[in-house]
């Protein structure tokens, strides 16, 4: 029987994201990636756009300034007729829980790792949040042209900090000191690189043979010919071999060697990559698995961001689909409210570059304009009332007072938090209901609150300044309402208030917060919110 339309749109779609330690390379592999997939033609520009020194994804101002990545982007392109989401995310740790919203839109992750240390902090918190959510993920050792820990020492460190094999598809070719190219182990072919003269501006020129080609020792030199001829033995012989079904399982990782910035082992990485990456899985929701070639349109929003063109002060919702067809015009129910909405002018991105499209499939992202009644982790649906899992917020780390010293801007002080708080670029609460003289913002990381006081000034004409609060651990709580507001009276705790009414009990410190566990049997202690 012939492939449906939908089903052959469903087959090539892959819809992933990179996930990494900062300053392991992720922008500049996504470049990379932008550079084979023929998105751009010279890693650090974008097509038709002359903003040849930063990133293609990383469009506000100030991550512009700062060099770092603060928010989620989509990057869509085609490879060898492959449709390619690649959901980037922030590169900074602060932003982590923008990350943690945009892995539920992945149907797999890249973890990115630095040749020279392996698995760190950050890498080991996102990976824990694939693990929940069993996202099969891909290695990538990165910065392979610099001497770092021996790879099969870099293996076996992975497999201890996280309890996953990795398997080397491609193995790092090197005389010690230089990389001199990969080794696809299951083509049995050794990929030679030119390093070129533009510093890994553009694709090198290749050349390929097999390890039983005469001229290997002339290209390699003998001491490296020996030195790949040994690996790749010892490899055969003890490595964690590849399969299909551990992989998905999450029981073992593809692995590849390379180096984004010379470009070496990018293309055998992402040809490996779309052929075993998964295309568009069921989603489980309230209705049970929703597949993918189910004509009913149906979509989750996990992400809202205002202001991408602060001249015509826009807000988008970024919008995962999951089933069916997306077309323009069409009528849609928001589940969680019950209402209507038709969908208009859906835009499809460029990092910030975006551009009308008329349909799109399940695996893409889509944007569409919302004028407030969208919030991150709704269901969108042609007919019935599917409830996709709920994309709930982690309990932050940092707490400061917004004080503003100009009363009459009051009105578009709360404004912006309402609209920030909604993109989830922060937390706003009240120490008071869910009002108050003075809101209190709550962040994963301090970086956050120099964006917060940066987007209310440039986008919402408010002048702002933070006064910290002592408190570094916090709970969202229920039990009874006497017991928490006598916690939160406490010495090292205060009480405050989400915009749903929810209690968050503050802790000056760790031991304090486990303390109140350890002591307060009435109460139950939630680090994400619950519905």
């Amino acid at each position: 029987m012939a492939k449906t339309k939908l089903e052959e749109e469903v087959r090539r779609r892959r819809t992933f994201a990179i996930i990494s330690h900062p300053d392991a390379g992720k922008t500049t592999l996504t470049e990379k990636l932008l550079l084979y997939g023929g998105a751009i033609h010279l890693a650090g520009s974008v097509k038709a756009r002359r903003a040849k020194r930063h990133a293609t994804s990383d469009w506000m101002e100030m991550e512009q300034e700062r060099g770092i990545s603060v928010t989620s982007s989509v990057l869509q392109f085609d490879y060898e007729g492959f449709r390619i989401n690649l959901l980037d995310t922030p590169g900074h740790q602060d932003f982590s829980e923008d990350t943690y919203r945009t892995l539920m839109a992945a149907d797999s992750a890249v973890m990115l790792l630095d040749n020279r240390k392996g698995v760190e902090e950050q890498t080991r918190k996102l990976f824990e949040v694939c693990k929940l959510r069993r996202i099969p993920i891909f290695t990538f050792v990165n910065k392979c042209d610099r001497v770092g820990v021996s790879p099969l020492q870099l293996l076996d460190d992975v497999e201890a900090e996280l309890g996953m094999a990795c398997a080397p598809l491609t193995w790092p070719v090197t005389d010690g000191t230089n990389l001199l190219g990969v080794y696809d182990r299951l083509d049995r072919q050794l990929h030679l690189f030119d390093r070129g003269g533009d510093h890994g501006a553009s694709a090198p020129s290749v050349e390929l043979t097999g390890l039983d080609d005469p001229r290997v020792e002339s290209l390699l030199g003998g001491p490296a010919t020996e030195r790949l001829l040994e690996e790749v033995e010892l490899l055969d012989a003890v490595g964690a071999d590849f399969s299909e079904e551990a992989f998905r399982e999450g029981a073992i990782s593809p692995t590849f060697f390379g180096s984004a910035l010379t470009n070496f082992g990018v293309e055998p990485f992402l040809r490996r990559f779309l052929r075993h990456a998964p295309a568009p899985p069921p989603r489980k929701s309230s209705e049970g698995e929703v597949h993918p070639e189910d004509p009913r349109f149906t979509a989750f929003v996990f992400k809202i961001q205002a202001n991408m063109d602060p001249k015509h002060r826009d807000r988008l919702a970024f919008v995962r689909i999951c089933s069916g067809r997306y077309q323009p015009g069409e009528m849609v129910t928001n589940v969680r409210t019950g209402k209507g909405i038709r969908l208009t002018d859906p835009q499809q991105f460029f990092g910030k570059e975006r551009e009308r499209v008329d349909t799109a499939w399940p695996g893409d992202v889509v944007g569409i304009h919302d004028r407030g009644g969208l919030r991150i982790g709704d269901t969108l649906a042609e007919r019935g009332s599917p409830t996709f899992e709920s994309i709930p917020p982690f309990s932050p780390e940092h707490f400061a007072r917004v004080i503003v010293p100009d009363p009459l801007r009051r009105k578009h002080l709360d404004k912006g938090l309402l609209e920030l708080s909604e993109e989830g670029a922060v937390q706003v609460f009240y120490q008071d209901g869910v009002t108050g003289p003075a809101p209190v913002v709550g962040a994963v990381g301090p970086l956050q609150f120099d964006v917060l006081l940066h987007r209310l000034e440039h986008e919402y004409g408010v002048e702002a300044r933070l006064e910290p609060m002592p408190y570094r651990d916090a709970r969202w709580v229920t039990g009874p309402h006497a017991d928490i507001r006598r916690v939160g009276n406490g010495l090292d705790a205060a009480l405050v208030y989400d915009r749903n009414e929810r209690p968050l009990l503050l802790f000056r410190n760790e031991w304090v917060r486990q303390s109140a566990e350890g002591r307060e049997n009435s109460l139950h202690f939630h680090r994400v919110a619950l519905d």
